[in-house]
């Protein structure tokens, strides 16, 4: 159960990757609702995302803060 929310939200980012300003949303609400360690996880998971998807690159100046 700890990790549904990051699972969870992994599915919800690969689902809207399509739209990056949906992206930038979903990104930044992430963030917000994820554990520190869970956000590193995810900075990782996001640097093969963005490798297959560099339109998607934008979105990452919310992980920086």
């Amino acid at each position: 159960m700890a990790r549904a929310m990051f699972d969870y939200t992994k599915t919800v980012l690969e689902r809207v990757s399509f739209d990056a300003n949906l992206f930038c949303k979903e990104l930044q609400k992430a963030v917000e609702r994820l554990l520190p360690y869970e956000v590193e996880e995810l900075r990782i998971w996001l640097g093969s995302l963005t490798l297959q998807k560099p339109e998607l690159n934008q979105c990452l100046i919310y992980l920086k803060a």
